[in-house]
């Protein structure tokens, strides 16, 4: 059914994507992917490097009598988040995405699509394969594992690219001009639980929460979901209070910038209280359903039977665990007093999961205000402290300070106004887009992020609006044919 998205408009764009549905590329896992933009790259006898970190760059000399034009930088991430469905047998690292056509979406069976950036690199590869659009030189620039630390950006070298103008190929709203985003820092929580041997006439069972919306930790932390750690977490606490509830282990949430849509833990309960805890489980997730009323239709909060672990953890591992999660901050903190509308600061309480003897847990910390961001990385830190836990906070990457005088902007807004009668709309993004750190790198880069309607990236409910595409590609080939003359004298 994926071969469907070929006859789409423009057909060499989605014929790139398809390709890269075809391509492996889950975060850390693009070894395919950088191989088949390479191959790309110097099929088309372009010059065409691959960095250490597996970031790929891609030159094509300026089209004739367009030499005289600023230098565009096209930029897009080559990974994808891999998340699907808790009953779906798919392996990210070997195979394709199953793509089709749902009315005016293209979506993904069970898993997620990968327009998230994929539509932003199948674009940047049919401008290099493009023989009808006129074009100064250009540099494509497609940054490796940008879903889980932003490494390509990181470690790309200053000074190896040498254009003026920065075209970031990875928005999600189709009419709207990103000129800023929000910097994040990564807390990474360890706990070294004392277990215990299990103690008799208890039962084994496995606590779940699944069935949740989840979605992108920056793009959809504002819109009142579910965190299914939370959930899993606020039972926990009142169950351990109340059926002498003993805790064996966790596997909550399994990426840090997606909203947790599923979680569960092993928890053993007295014999004699098995009735009690299944009538209590039913009247919890009545109280969930009801506090989150429409959002979250799909949500299940229940009980299976599981296997009897070796080891429990003592009562004051458990108490550590569960009080300081409880406690952990979550979802948007502040909304900013520049942009009405936008979230200024938010954290992702993305992973509590047992590995060997650990429990780990990590957040995502996100604001474009660095000293609120730190403010919060600091209370964040503090509660797991004072539960005797290792903290580490790292992996911070700065903000995108957003320019109104940007040159590329003004003449962004009056192509897409002059096509497409309407306004374009200026904004920033609650999200780690990577013009924050190429721009550390790089200050003389004017810069616009711009891309097509994606809806619910990070989660197996992701879509991409079909027309969308289609003017989100046109707007892009209108920019790089208008690009501004150079001051720069060229050899």
């Amino acid at each position: 059914m994926s071969e469907e998205i070929k006859k789409l408009q423009p057909e060499k764009l989605w014929k790139n994507f398809y390709s890269l549905t075809q391509t492996p590329r889950p975060s850390h896992h693009e070894i395919r992917a950088v191989e088949f933009l390479k191959n790309f790259g110097e099929s088309l006898n372009l010059e065409t490097t691959v960095d250490e970190f597996g970031s790929v760059l891609i030159r094509k000399p300026a089209t004739h009598g367009m030499e005289n034009r600023k230098t565009v930088i096209i930029q897009a991430h080559i990974d994808m988040v891999p998340q699907k469905n808790e009953e779906v047998q798919h392996n990210f690292e070997t195979d394709p995405i199953d793509a089709y056509i749902d009315g005016e979406w293209v979506t993904a069976r069970d898993t997620t699509l990968g327009a998230d950036d994929g539509i932003g690199v199948a674009a940047a590869l049919t401008i290099l394969e493009s023989k009808d659009i006129a074009h100064g030189p250009i540099e494509v620039l497609f940054t490796a594992t940008e879903e889980t630390g932003m490494y390509g950006a990181n470690g790309l070298k200053a000074g190896l690219l040498k254009g003026d103008i920065l075209l970031n190929l990875d928005s999600e709203t189709e009419g709207e001009l990103y000129i800023g985003c929000a910097g994040g820092i990564d807390a990474n929580i360890e706990f070294t639980p004392t277990k215990i041997p299990v103690p008799a006439n208890y039962t084994a069972l496995k606590l779940y929460v699944k069935g949740l919306k989840g979605g992108h930790s920056g793009m959809d932390i504002n819109l009142g979901r579910g965190n299914a750690n939370k959930v899993l977490f606020r039972y926990l606490n009142i169950i351990d209070k109340r059926w002498d509830m003993e805790l064996a282990d966790v596997n909550a949430g399994s990426l840090r910038n997606a909203i947790p849509r599923e979680a569960s833990a092993t928890i053993l309960i007295p014999n004699k209280n098995l009735d009690g805890i299944k009538e209590c489980v039913k009247k919890y997730e009545a109280v969930v359903k009801n506090e989150l009323g429409k959002i979250e239709p799909n949500m299940e909060i229940g009980l299976t039977n599981a296997e009897m672990p070796k080891y429990i953890l003592d009562a004051k591992s458990k108490f550590n665990l569960i009080k300081s999660v409880i406690a952990c901050q979550n979802g948007v903190i502040r909304m900013s007093a520049n942009m009405p509308g936008l979230v200024e600061t938010s954290s992702n309480l993305a992973i509590v999961k047992s590995v060997d003897d650990k429990i780990i847990v990590q957040c995502l910390i996100r604001s474009s205000v660095d000293s609120s961001k730190d403010a919060l990385a600091s209370n964040i830190e503090a509660a797991f402290l004072l539960a005797d836990a290792k903290v580490s906070l790292d992996g911070a990457y700065p903000g995108w300070k957003p320019n109104t005088d940007s040159e590329i902007l003004k003449l962004a807004l009056d192509i897409y106004k002059h096509n497409f009668n309407n306004e374009a709309v200026i904004t920033a993004v609650h999200a780690g887009l990577e013009c924050g750190i190429l721009g550390a790198k790089y200050l003389n880069w004017d810069m616009i992020s711009f891309g097509p309607t994606i809806q619910h990236p990070h989660s197996p409910d992701e879509r991409v609006n079909i027309e969308s595409v289609q003017k989100f590609f046109k707007f892009l080939t209108l920019i790089i044919e208008n690009i501004p003359l150079s001051d720069k004298k060229h050899v």
